[in-house]
This record gives C-alpha cells, structure tokens and sequence, in this order.
C-alpha cells in the first residue's frame, strides 16, 4: 500500500515573539501528525529502495531523510515537554517559540549546517518528494489531480523563499527559475485537463522543484550562519582594537617607569583590513585575529609583569619603612641614608631597576642588622 505524502505544518509565531496558546496547539497536533505520516513514507521509500535495482543511488538522501526525521522528532518531544499540556505562559510561549525558529544542530551534525525546525520539515518534504519520484511510487495517474496541488504548494513555499533571498542577481535567477518551474506546471495542468497523459512529465518536474526549494533551503541557512561568523569576527576584532588601545597606554605607562622595559610592538588591528563577509575568507581573517590575540596577550603579560616588579618594590620599600619606625631604627644614619638611596632610586623616571632593587635590598640588610643587635 502506498503511503500518500505528508506536508509540514506552517509554524507559528517568530524568533523573540511568544505564539498563542491556540496557534501552538494546533501546531504541536499537526507537527505530530506529520512526524508519524513521514516516519511511515520513510520505511516505505526503505523498502522500495531495497527492491529497487536503482535504489543504492538513493541511500544517501534517505539517510539524510531519516537524520531530518530524528531532528524533527526529538525537537517535537521537547517541545511537549515546555508546552506541559498547554500549563504556559508567556515566558514558557517565548522559550517554545524560540525552540521552533531556533537551530536544530542535529539535522546536520555531519555537514555542520544547522536548520530550523520549519526549514527541516520543508528540507524534508523536498526529499521524500524528489525520493518518491525516483524511485516509482507516484506514477499512478489517479494522483495527478493531487501532485498537481502538491506542486502548487510548492511552487508558493519557493516564492516565498525566494523572497528572502538578498536582492541582486542571486534573487532574479531564483525568480527565473521559480517562473520557467510555474510555466511547465501550468502546461501540464492545461494537458491534463485536456486528458492529456502527463505521467511522463510530473515526475521531472517534481525532481526539479524539490532540487531547487532544497537549495533554497540549504542557502538560506549557510547564509544564516555567515551573517552569525560575520558578527562574531567583528565582535572579536572590536575586542581586540579595545586591547590594542589599553595596551598602547600600558606600554608607555612601562616606558616612561621602568628601565629596561619590555620592547613588544603592538599589533595594528587596523593593518587587518575590514572583515570580509564570504566565509572562505572569513576564515582566514579569523585566523589572523587569533595571532593578533596571541600577540596582544603576550605583550600585556610583559609590560604589566614589569609594572608589577615596580610596585613590589615600592611596597616592600614601604613595609620596611613601617618596620623600622616601630622599632625605633628609621632615624639611625645608615638606614636612614639607606632609605633615602633606595626611595631616590625608585622616584626616578624611569626607575633603574636592577640599581633599585640592590638598594631596596641593601636598606634591608641595614634594618635587619639594627634590629639584631
């Protein structure tokens, strides 16, 4: 027995929207009639593929098929779980809301593409279709009058895809090829309605337009996820221009108080160019910041590390300072002469800091001998 195809439901709401109860609920029964209306298609196109001689070409897109499948189906559970038999409210609508729109990273966890659980379902629709077609299962004639909708549905969810595309030249070839796919659809409507034998010309045309709304699909989320890398590179390179500028200020801060100070070149973030915005070279230039962060890193630790052995210094100077005025040795001439070596050592610009740090030592060893004795 053959097993008509199911058509996804159209999801509710928006990213960042809370769905209404009602339209959620009609969503959530439609979603899960169509998760067990595809489960059956795919056995069914198992099976024909197993009895067909042409049916190991098909492997590849019935698996595909079935990792959409699971997707779908795991994310459909969740989604009962937040929707508690219908116990939400608007923070509970907005997480569900989110869960629909949101990626679904399984669907492609071996190409590395995400989808949203709308664009899995109509991925999937576009396979089984084109799965159909191939191997033999639409070819009765009495379906002609229902493929024919089927196509037209279709030919409206393409539109609408199309009309996401970015505008250019991109979107007009979309457009083209979504008319020249409605012309041959209307000529084959005109034929069957003139009793004309049509079995012959649905199923390239069923090919066709399944191949070009998974297309669509498949692009709308590369782009998705370029736009996403865009806006993370910019981030990390806003990031890193905000570095560059406090460790320039560092660097002279280091200069200008100790002798010798590190001699690290900052790193011109500008020198990268603007980010790119096609992913080939987006990953290159990402790769670039990553120097650029490493280098970043390794010249603050320096000249903060020479900073820091600055006032180290200075705070031991003060604490042997506190140590000898309570133990009444501050005013003795040799710690006092001492003390004023040291401290002149330190108020220098830049300070000289092997000097600095004998003399530090030296005024401890004065107080060390004062109080021993």
């Amino acid at each position: 027995m053959t097993v008509g195809s199911a058509q996804a439901p159209e999801a509710p709401g928006r990213m960042g929207v809370a769905a209404e109860p009602a339209a959620l609920l009609s969503y959530l029964e439609l979603l899960g009639r169509w998760r067990d209306a595809r489960r059956a298609e795919l056995n069914e196109l198992d099976r024909a593929a197993l009895s067909s001689a042409t049916g190991t070409a098909a492997t590849a897109d019935i698996a595909l098929s079935l990792a959409l499948w699971k997707a779908v189906a795991d994310r459909y559970e969740q989604l009962l779980v937040v929707w508690d038999s219908g116990r939400v409210g608007v923070s509970e609508r907005e997480k569900l809301s989110a869960m629909i729109w949101g990626r679904l990273d399984a669907a492609y966890a071996n190409s590395g593409l995400s989808v949203s659980l709308p664009e899995a379902c109509r991925l999937s629709d576009a396979l089984v279709s084109q799965l159909r077609v191939r191997l033999g299962l639409d070819i009765s004639a009495l379906e002609t009058t229902q493929r024919i909708a089927e196509l037209r549905a279709q030919l409206e969810r393409i539109r609408d895809q199309i009309s996401l595309e970015p505008a250019g030249v991109r979107q007009q070839e979309a457009a083209t090829t979504q008319s020249k796919l409605a012309r041959r659809l209307k000529e084959i409507t005109e034929k069957a309605g003139r009793g004309g034998d049509v079995g012959g010309l649905l199923p390239a045309l069923e090919i066709d337009a399944a191949r070009f709304e998974r297309d669509l699909i498949v692009g709308a989320a590369k782009r998705r996820e370029a736009r996403a890398e865009v806006e993370q590179v910019r981030r990390l390179r806003a990031g890193l221009e905000a570095r560059e500028e406090r460790l320039r200020a560092l660097a002279s801060e280091a200069v200008a108080t100790v002798d010798p100070a590190p001699r690290y070149a900052v790193p011109d973030v500008e020198a990268l160019g603007p980010v790119p915005n096609t992913m080939d070279r987006l990953a290159d230039y990402r790769r670039r910041l990553e120097l650029v962060d490493r280098a970043l890193t390794l010249a603050d630790e320096a000249y903060s590390n020479a900073l820091r052995q600055h006032s180290d210094l200075l705070a031991r100077m003060d604490a042997y300072h506190l140590k000898a005025t309570a133990t009444g040795v501050a005013d003795q001439p040799s710690v006092a002469n001492a003390y004023g070596l040291a401290t002149a050592a330190l108020a220098e610009r830049p300070t000289k800091m092997a000097l600095a740090a004998q003399l530090v030592s030296l005024y401890q060893t004065y107080l060390q001998t004062m109080t021993a004795s």
